[in-house]
C-alpha cells in the first residue's frame, strides 16, 4: 500500500500517542511560560515557534490533542449510546410515537450541528463538560436516524420472525437479534462524526466556552492567536493544521471503512 493511502492512518496513531502519552513526543512543559523567549519564530529551540507569553507552541499542540480529541471522543460516545437507543425505540415503538420521534429527529437535523450546540450551550452554559453535552445533543439525530431506518429493516427479517415464532421474549429478540444488526454502520458514522465533533469543539473553544487558559486546546490558541497574526503567524498555523489534519484523517479513513463496509474495493 502506497504512503499516501498510509498517512491519514498513521497520523490518527500518532494522534492517539498525542493523547495517550504527550510526553513521549514533547519534554517541554506547555504551561511554561518564557517572556524572554516570546514571539520566537520556528526553528532552534522551539521548532514550532513560541506564542506571546514564551510558550512552546509544539509542546501546546501535542497536549492540546488531549483537550480537542478528548471532547470529541466523549462527545461522540455520548451521541453514539443516545442515537443508538432513540433510534431503536423509535423503530420498534407504537407507529404515533415513532412518528413523535422521527419527526423530532428531522427538526434537529435541519440545525447545523454548531448552532444547535450553541443554542445549547446558551441554556447549560460555558465549560468542558457543557461543551461535551452540547455537541453530543447536536449529533445524537445523526446517528437516531439511520438506527431507526436499520430497524425498521431488521425487525421484518425472516430470523427475527423465527424467533418470535419460538416465542422468545421482546427483550430477547431486540438484544439478541435486532442491535447486532443495526449496528453495522456505526463505527463509520462515529469516525466521521468524530471529525465534525473535533471541528465542533474546537470552534465553540474559539469563542471561549471550552477549556480556559492557559489549558493548551486547539481552538483556544487559535482564539489567543488571532491578536499576533501579523507578528507571529505560527501561532495560529500549527493548531490550525492540527485541526485539519485531523479532520481529513478521520474522514478518509471513514469513507474506507464506509467503502468495505458497502462491498466496495477500497
Amino acid at each position: 500500500m502506497s504512503f499516501p493511502r498510509l498517512a491519514p492512518a498513521a497520523f490518527l496513531v500518532l494522534l492517539a500517542l498525542a493523547v495517550a502519552a504527550p510526553w513521549l513526543l514533547t519534554g517541554v512543559d506547555p504551561l511554561a511560560a518564557d517572556p524572554v523567549s516570546a514571539l520566537a519564530p520556528p526553528g532552534g529551540t522551539h521548532w514550532f515557534g513560541s506564542d506571546h507569553l514564551g510558550r512552546d507552541v509544539l509542546s501546546r499542540v501535542v497536549y492540546g490533542a488531549r483537550h480537542s480529541i478528548g471532547i470529541g471522543v466523549t462527545a461522540t460516545a455520548l451521541a453514539v449510546t443516545a442515537g443508538v437507543l432513540l433510534g431503536l425505540a423509535a423503530g420498534l415503538s407504537p407507529k404515533w410515537l415513532d412518528e413523535a420521534l422521527a419527526r423530532s429527529f428531522d427538526v434537529l437535523s435541519t440545525l447545523p450541528e454548531l448552532l444547535l450546540a450553541l443554542l445549547v450551550i446558551a441554556i447549560t452554559g460555558p465549560g468542558t463538560g457543557n461543551v461535551i453535552f452540547a455537541i453530543a445533543v447536536a449529533q445524537v439525530p445523526n446517528y437516531a436516524r439511520v438506527v431507526r431506518a436499520q430497524t425498521f429493516v431488521v425487525r421484518h427479517a425472516g430470523y427475527v420472525e423465527q424467533a418470535v415464532t419460538f416465542g422468545r421474549s421482546r427483550a430477547a429478540i431486540t438484544a439478541g437479534h435486532v442491535l447486532p444488526n443495526v449496528l453495522g454502520p456505526i463505527p463509520v458514522l462515529a469516525t466521521i462524526g468524530l471529525g465534525q465533533a473535533v471541528i465542533a469543539a474546537s470552534g465553540l473553544s474559539f469563542l471561549g466556552m471550552g477549556p480556559q487558559p492557559p489549558a493548551a486546546e486547539w481552538g483556544a490558541m487559535l482564539s489567543e492567536a488571532r491578536n499576533y497574526l501579523r507578528v507571529a503567524w505560527w501561532e495560529a498555523l500549527f493548531p490550525g493544521v492540527a485541526i485539519t489534519l485531523t479532520v481529513v484523517s478521520l474522514t478518509v479513513v471513514g469513507r474506507r471503512l464506509q467503502r468495505r463496509f458497502e462491498g466496495r474495493t477500497p
